[in-house]
Parts: C-alpha cells; sequence; structure tokens
C-alpha cells in the first residue's frame, strides 16, 4: 500500500471518530493550566541583563540609544519603587477575596442541601471542581440573600445535559481565625461569563423567614461624646418595692436620632435615651388650671405590647398653660459659640437662623443681649428691646466663626449681663447655643457645674442648644442643663429650630416647677417585678425624694413629661427571676384593701421662687387598667410604640418588638397630628428598618468534606508485547 492510500485510510477513519461532549470540568483545568503557563512566562519575558531585566523600549528610534544607556538607573529607580510598595501589595495580595493565579482547583463532595422549602435540591452526590477562596462562617442577613438550592438545581442543566451549568466556590479551611470571621464571598459561574456574587458560604439553607429589609448597618461616625449608662434593669418588688426618678422634659435624643437615621446610620446606645424620645411629643393630658398648684399627675395601666404577660403603667403631667393675656417680662443672653469648629452649615449659619425665629417671637417688655466666644468672650449686643429686631438680627448676621473655644469664659459674661438685668417675677435665663466643644476655660468641668448651680439658686437659669455633629459634647450640655434648671435640645434642622423656639417657646423659657421628683411604692401583694423604661441618667436615691436640697428637672409652662414602668403581676409567670428558697411571708401587704392597687405615686416639685417643695400623691388602683391594647387611649399606645421603637433601635436586653409590628401599632395611634411629628416619626420607623434590621437566627454551618486533589496521571499507551520465541527442547545429552 503506497503512502497516499495510508494517509487516505487515516483521515477517514479519523472522520468516523465520534466528537467528545465538552466537559466544564476539563475546560476549566485547561484554563488553569493555561494561566499558571502564561503566568510562569510572564517572569521571563524581559530582555537584557539578568540584574536590570528591563522591557523592550517603547520610544521612538531616536531615543532608542538613549534609553539603552540609562538602563541601569532605570532598573535601580524600579527597584526602589518596588520596595517601597512591596508592603502596600503584601497587604492588598493577603487581603483581597480573589483567588491567587496558580491555586489549583480541588474536588469536593457536594452533600445533598435543604432547600428553602426544606427538600432536597441535588438528588445526588456529584464531585465539584471548585476554586478555593477563604474560609469563615459567612453571616446571612436575609432569606433573600441566599441562592435557594431547589433554584440551583433547577438551573443547573438542561435536559441532555451531563454538566451542571453552575461551578460552585465553597470555602476551604484557614488557620487565620480573625479573617475566619469575616464574611466571604461565593461565586457562581453562569452561562456566558457572567458572575454573581453572594455574601455567604456553603451552609444549609434557611426557612423562608418574613421578608424584611437586612443591610449591615453602618456604625456610628460621628464621634460626638454621649454620656454612658446602664439600662434599667428589672426589680423584685419585695426587695426593692421603691423607684425615685428626676424628670426629664429634654428632647435631644430624639432630634439627634432623628438626624442619623436620616443621614443613613445607626447611632450609638447611649445617644439613645429613651424617655427623651417618647417626650418630644405632646399627650393630651389634662392640665392645671391654677398656677399654683402646675400640674396633676394622669396615670393609666394598659397591656405591653412586646409582652402579653406584663402591663405597662404610664404616668403623665402637664403643666400649667398661661392665659395669652398674660405677658411676663424676659430677660435672654444669648451665648453663642463662634470658634473654628462652628464653621459649618449645620452649625453657626443655622444657629442664627434659629435665633432669629425666637427674636420675632419678643416683645416691648423682652430684652436681648449677645455674648459671643471663640478665642475671647466678648459682648457683640447690649441690652436691647425685643421691639428693637432689626439690631439685634443685624447683630446676630454679623457674627463669624474662628478661633479656639472659651467656653467658660463665655459663661461667666453672660451670666453677669443676666444679674445686671434681672427682671423680677419674670423670666431670667442665658441660652447657650454650641456644639459642645469646650477646650478652653475652667479646666474641671465640676468646678464649671458648681459655678452653674451658684447662679441657678439667684435665679438665673440656663437652657443649652446643640447644633452639628462630629465633636458634638453631647454630655457636657446635657451636664449643664441639668444644673441650671434648664432643658437640652439639638437643632438638627430648621424645622426643628421653629418647634424648639417658636412653638414650645413657653416651655423652653418659662419654668413653672421646678426640682419635680418621682417616687412609686410597688405593692408586693399584686405587682412581682417592675423596671423603670429610661431615665437612667436620671436616677435618684429613696432618701433624696424628701431632700429638697437634692436637685431635679424642672418643667416649662404647657410641657408634658411622660413616664412608663413595665411591670408584671403576681402569678403571671413572666418574672424574670426565681422566688428565695428561704423566702417568708414577712413582706405581705398587712392591709387587705391594698390588694386592690398597683402601688402608690408621690409627686414633689418647688414652685420656681420657692425653695421648699409640695407633695402630690395618687393611689394607682386597679381601675386605671384595661384588659386590652385597643382599650388604651392613642396616647397611651403611642407612647408605647415609641418606647418599643428606642429598646429596639439601642439593642434593649428587655422587649423586642419586630419593625412592622412597632408601624402598625403607631398607626394605629397618630391621631391628631397638626405639626406632623408623629408622621415624621412613621418615616423613623421605616429608615430604622433598614439601618437595624430584625434579627434572623441562623442554623449552624456544617462542614463541607473536601476530598484530596487527585494526581492527574495520563494513561500510558498502549504498546504491542512481541511474543516470546518459543524455547526449544532440550537435547538428552548422552
Amino acid at each position: 500500500m503506497s503512502n497516499h492510500d495510508d494517509f487516505d485510510n487515516k483521515l477517514s477513519a479519523l472522520g468516523a471518530q465520534r466528537t467528545p461532549v465538552p466537559n466544564a470540568a476539563r475546560r476549566n483545568q485547561a484554563l488553569d493550566a493555561a494561566m499558571l503557563a502564561f503566568d510562569a512566562e510572564q517572569k521571563h519575558a524581559t530582555q537584557g541583563s539578568p540584574l536590570i531585566n528591563r522591557l523592550s523600549s517603547v520610544f521612538a528610534n531616536a531615543k532608542r540609544n538613549w534609553t539603552m544607556d540609562n538602563r541601569l538607573t532605570y532598573g535601580l529607580g524600579t527597584a526602589a519603587v518596588a520596595l517601597l510598595l512591596l508592603p502596600i501589595g503584601y497587604q492588598l495580595y493577603t487581603s483581597t477575596a480573589i483567588t491567587p493565579i496558580g491555586v489549583p482547583p480541588v474536588t469536593v463532595t457536594a452533600e445533598p442541601m435543604p432547600t428553602l422549602g426544606g427538600e432536597v435540591g441535588v438528588a445526588a452526590t456529584e464531585e465539584k471542581t471548585v476554586e478555593v477562596l477563604a474560609n469563615g462562617t459567612a453571616s446571612v442577613e436575609t432569606p433573600e440573600a441566599v441562592l435557594g438550592a431547589a433554584d440551583l438545581a433547577a438551573n443547573s442543566a438542561a435536559p441532555g445535559d451531563d454538566e451542571p451549568m453552575y461551578d460552585l466556590i465553597v470555602p476551604a479551611p484557614i488557620a487565620d481565625a480573625e479573617a475566619a470571621s469575616k464574611p466571604m464571598m461565593r461565586t457562581l459561574a453562569q452561562p456566558g461569563g457572567a458572575q454573581q456574587q453572594m455574601s455567604a458560604g456553603i451552609q444549609p439553607m434557611m426557612e423562608a423567614a418574613p421578608a424584611e429589609p437586612m443591610m449591615a448597618a453602618p456604625t456610628d461616625p460621628s464621634g460626638d461624646e454621649f454620656a454612658k449608662f446602664t439600662e434599667s434593669p428589672v426589680k423584685i418588688v419585695k426587695n426593692e418595692p421603691v423607684s425615685t426618678f428626676s424628670i426629664d422634659v429634654d428632647t435631644a435624643a430624639y432630634s439627634y436620632v432623628r438626624r442619623a437615621l436620616n443621614e443613613g446610620w445607626v447611632p450609638e446606645p447611649d445617644a439613645v435615651r429613651i424617655e427623651e424620645l417618647v417626650n418630644y411629643f405632646s399627650y393630651d393630658y389634662p392640665a392645671a388650671t391654677d398656677a399654683a398648684t402646675p400640674f396633676k399627675p394622669t396615670v393609666s395601666v394598659y397591656p405591653t405590647p412586646w409582652n402579653d404577660k406584663t402591663q405597662l403603667v404610664q404616668i403623665g403631667i402637664k403643666g400649667y398653660v398661661p392665659p395669652v393675656t398674660e405677658d411676663k417680662a424676659s430677660n435672654l443672653v444669648f451665648l453663642l459659640d463662634t470658634s473654628g469648629s462652628m464653621d459649618q452649615p449645620d452649625k453657626l449659619p443655622l444657629l442664627k437662623r434659629a435665633f432669629g425665629l425666637l427674636v420675632d417671637q419678643l416683645g416691648e417688655n423682652d430684652t436681648v443681649s449677645i455674648v459671643a466666644y471663640a478665642g475671647s468672650a466678648g459682648v457683640v449686643l447690649e441690652p436691647t428691646r425685643g421691639s428693637d429686631k432689626t439690631k439685634i438680627l443685624s447683630a446676630l448676621d454679623n457674627l463669624s466663626a474662628g478661633g479656639s473655644t472659651a467656653g467658660a469664659a463665655g459663661i461667666e459674661l453672660a451670666y453677669q449681663l443676666a444679674e445686671q438685668h434681672k427682671v423680677t417675677g419674670g423670666v431670667n435665663r442665658v441660652i447657650l447655643a454650641t456644639d459642645g466643644d469646650f477646650n478652653v476655660g475652667i479646666d474641671d468641668p465640676e468646678d464649671l457645674k458648681t459655678y452653674i448651680k451658684n447662679k441657678r439658686d439667684g435665679g438665673v437659669f440656663l437652657s443649652v442648644l446643640g447644633f452639628g455633629s462630629g465633636n458634638l459634647g453631647d454630655d457636657t450640655m446635657q451636664a449643664l442643663a441639668q444644673n441650671g434648671n434648664g432643658n437640652a435640645s439639638y437643632i438638627d434642622s430648621f424645622k426643628e429650630a421653629q418647634k424648639v423656639l417658636v412653638a414650645d417657646a413657653g416651655g423652653t423659657l418659662d419654668t413653672i416647677a421646678k426640682d419635680v421628683k418621682i417616687q412609686v411604692e410597688f405593692n408586693p401583694a399584686v405587682v412581682s417585678e417592675y423596671r423603670l423604661i429610661g431615665y437612667e441618667t436620671r436616677a435618684l436615691n429613696r432618701e433624696d425624694f424628701n431632700n429638697d436640697k437634692v436637685d431635679a428637672g424642672d418643667v416649662g409652662a404647657g410641657t408634658t413629661v411622660t413616664a412608663l414602668y413595665e411591670i408584671t403581676p403576681v402569678g403571671s409567670g413572666a418574672e424574670l427571676n426565681d422566688p428565695l428558697r428561704y423566702e417568708t411571708d414577712a413582706a405581705a401587704t398587712p392591709d387587705a384593701a391594698a390588694a386592690t392597687e398597683f402601688g402608690f405615686l408621690k409627686l414633689r416639685y418647688k414652685e420656681p421662687d420657692s425653695d421648699t417643695s409640695k407633695l402630690i400623691e395618687v393611689p394607682i388602683g386597679k381601675d386605671f387598667a384595661v384588659d386590652s391594647l385597643e382599650a388604651a387611649s392613642a396616647d397611651d399606645r403611642w407612647a408605647a410604640a415609641v418606647a418599643a421603637f428606642g429598646q429596639k433601635l439601642k439593642g434593649s436586653a428587655y422587649g423586642d418588638m419586630a419593625w412592622a409590628d412597632i408601624r402598625k401599632l403607631a398607626q394605629g395611634a397618630r391621631g391628631e397630628d397638626e405639626a406632623g411629628y408623629r408622621a415624621e416619626f412613621m418615616g423613623l420607623i421605616d429608615m430604622a428598618a433598614v439601618l437595624r434590621p430584625n434579627v434572623v437566627a441562623i442554623p449552624p454551618v456544617e462542614a463541607v468534606e473536601v476530598a484530596p486533589v487527585p494526581a492527574v496521571v495520563p494513561e500510558p499507551e498502549t504498546v504491542p508485547v512481541p511474543e516470546a520465541a518459543p524455547v526449544p527442547e532440550a537435547v538428552p545429552v548422552n
């Protein structure tokens, strides 16, 4: 047979061969091998001396000789830059989630995986070629973020295909515990080369949960300072039957929380003071009709919305509202921070517009002085009649920010002006507006507090308005306001300025009662446990209630104050504390009639010009209670919704409600909302639900068995073995 015929025969045989079915695993192996080969060649794709290893010049021929003559300079410069960038490169290399080139694929055994519905999505154990990324337990934040195994199985292969269309990338063991705690990325290779990344590792799929927006909440980025406190614990009535605290009319925490949520981050827990969130809203409590008794308490008892075995005791008061015809003279000193830290749009510019609103409310009987402080304190405006608005507004408009902060010096000068022009029977108040950054002046905060206390006893009170973020000294502002018989507000917007300085101007400026204290004695025959919701920074000792030398909060004209207790009725089964083994019945209530009372409420207060307190007493009878939450008033349900919101936002150890339930409760209790504050709160609930989602329980991650990497050994070619020659028979030897 000729060579030509032999070639034709071989070509015909080759044409008769069946084309092999494409294999995704073999394809990936080939790609990996090609990338490894390419990477290896790149290391040697240089020209010139091995010491310099420059690449081919791309300069024009006229410059080529010059380039060749300076190869050593380039090489040394490149080496120096490489040494400088080496730590950065190593950091990027070790922290990236991209698989380094050259990591060989490994084979794992994919066990059947439960789907969202609990069924098995992979019919049988299969061997998959995967790439090793990193290990670690991935946190699954939402069921929607996980591709169900059923979806994977449905899309894994078309009819007649031998290979699935997805290659799973699974975690491989690593030794770094810190890296193992970080979320990892899982990549699904889809047809057409599309890539989908998901923040989850291989683990059993969760059962479907109610879909809520789930995303990581940013931590507090502000650097603002807040007073640290521990959440009020549950107390046993038989051990501690009496609870005592000072009332709080501040609202700074609410407006700060609102700003944080609207800007897309969650405030730190100490910034969420629940009582200030609740007291931001006004409630329809009956007001006193006589200034001699500036308020009367309103008490209600209703089921707790987050625990059907406990109840809420709500205590509310509303300050006396003077008649419109009563024009009380005001002596106001604006103490304005004009330091360099105030040079931001939400600080000094907003401050000037806010005080412009207050100036517009003043009349002929009012006087205004302005003291500004920065590197040094100075009088910007001598006492001026409130009717001369042009002069006052012009002085405000001429303020500019710059210099350090001499807060203490400014306070001293402001009090001097207030005392020199003090009005008898009127309002004498210093209004401090600052971002709270006191860094020059009296070094000891306690000395500053003592100074303000002394001025308070002389009849000049202090209110504080906070502005901006980044270095907000909320803790300092709160301390100064509490010691100055005033309130602290946070102005995050022009709308809030209008609320504080116009709508609530009476409560901000005109004090109708000072040193207001609340004390509740719970009945151990009816109540086994209780906890006060909020007021952690206002707690008082039991003996402080009758001590008129102990300072407490103040109530302004028309201001409402609300306090909430969660109580556990005896025998409800909701007790968090076990009964004592050797407990006796000595603590039983002696009076059988007292069994009809949850407890006994006492309030103490002083009139603005008095140093002697007066007492109000109200028994909290069972007739104050309603059987269902629906039977409670709209104000009661609204206060409970706001308290639940605050507890969930700060991560309280007690009373966790889903955001949807909080919203439903608040929606049904909005009532009349002429100013739109309650409608705005509904939006904050929605924002908080996005930034601090409900916690979803995650089952433990099961280990993935990783099989050892098999060595790829090519099959040896079949070589024909020649037959052995026959062995000749032995020839007998004679």
